[in-house]
């Protein structure tokens, strides 16, 4: 049994649920009522894909546009350019009745528990809510599915009828989750959903998070900075830097391997639980660059230890699969090793 078991897992990590292609969402700056005259480049040329069941981690230090990505995917932000597809509907050129089909099947659970939740209404109103909007169930029926979400995420049904205010930041972020999965979506946006909690808290969600997809099947688009979490929960990554991809693969090519310099020295920066453990630091110097209408050449140049004058600075690299490996790589550099032999940029 444990062996078709693992041949469906597999067979469902290889169903194409999102694919998100050549994703743009500029913001515009303007000077009063005037046309803009300048954008800010929060997502540029973004693309990946999320496979059913799995969950695909977006990592990156603050600011990287991480979270600004996931929200174009389940379509808050409209982007600029670009594509989504959901079960292959292009989800920005759906009319709103069509998307209100779609949307039971995309769910989030936000950074912020407590202002992510009614304050007004009780946890049955709040878990209720979405079987009167989406389902015709009634009444009893209702009372039913919202003592069944509870038990799914670990509260006692005592906390049915009270506020959020009543509640702790971890029984808060359980609700949310609860909610997000009251529809049985095929896939939620994680928006650092533990970032605000205790670390034993924190791994009392995790762990929730993790039996619920291997229940229902769900898919996770995880967003965070902490590198010990999606180390935790992510099957493939991408590492997010000033807009822009800089490295994507399994979690296993990105932590044994890791090939793009941002991304070295990123991990590079988690401290080890092993207090005897040696490693070592690569350091940063110079500052990000401004995402309003950011220099040509690629965004990590200004820092980069091994970026080359003329090149790195000029063209933008684009994010190749090394020898078709599914091991993504946004460097010329390592793309091309030829380049090692040219003519260095200190740092």
């Amino acid at each position: 049994m444990s062996c078709n078991l693992c041949e469906e897992h597999v067979e469902l990590l290889e169903m194409k649920l999102i694919s998100v292609k050549k994703l743009k969402l500029y913001f515009p700056i303007t000077g009063g009522f005037t046309k803009p005259h300048s954008f800010v480049h929060a997502v540029d040329d973004v693309s990946f894909e999320i496979h059913a069941g799995e969950t695909f981690g977006l990592v990156g230090e603050s600011g990287s546009g991480k979270t600004t990505c996931g929200r174009c995917v389940i379509g808050i932000l409209k982007p600029t350019s670009g594509e989504v597809y959901f079960e292959e509907i292009d989800i920005f050129k759906q009319k709103r009745r069509d998307m209100n089909r779609i949307r039971p099947r995309m769910q989030a659970v936000f950074q912020d528990p407590y202002s992510s939740l009614n304050p007004r209404k009780t946890i049955r109103q709040i878990l209720g809510d979405p079987f009167k909007l989406h389902t015709k169930l009634k009444g009893d029926e209702i009372d039913v599915e919202v003592e069944r979400l509870l038990d799914e995420v670990g509260l006692d049904k005592n906390v049915t009828y009270r506020y959020p205010h009543e509640l702790s930041g971890g029984q808060k972020q359980r609700v949310a989750v609860a909610r997000a999965i009251a529809l049985n979506p095929s896939f939620v946006f994680l928006d650092e959903p533990t970032s605000s909690l205790d670390v034993s808290v924190q791994a009392q969600v995790l762990n929730v998070l993790n039996e619920i997809q291997h229940k229902h099947k769900i898919a996770y688009l995880f967003v965070t900075h902490n590198i010990h979490l999606i180390k935790f929960m992510a099957d493939r990554l991408a590492v997010m830097y000033n807009g822009k991809l800089m490295e994507g693969g399994s979690k296993h090519d990105l932590f044994d391997n890791p090939l793009h310099p941002y991304t070295q020295a990123l991990f590079s920066a988690v401290a080890s639980p092993d207090p005897e453990a040696h490693t070592s630091r690569r350091i940063l110097v110079g500052e990000v660059p401004t995402p309003i209408d950011p220099p040509p050449g690629c965004r990590f140049y200004n820092r980069c230890w091994l970026a080359v004058k003329g090149l790195c600075n000029v063209e933008e690299p684009k994010l190749l699969d090394l020898a078709s490996r599914g091991h993504f790589v946004a460097c010329h550099v390592v793309n091309n090793p030829i380049h090692e032999t040219q003519t260095v940029k200190g740092v």
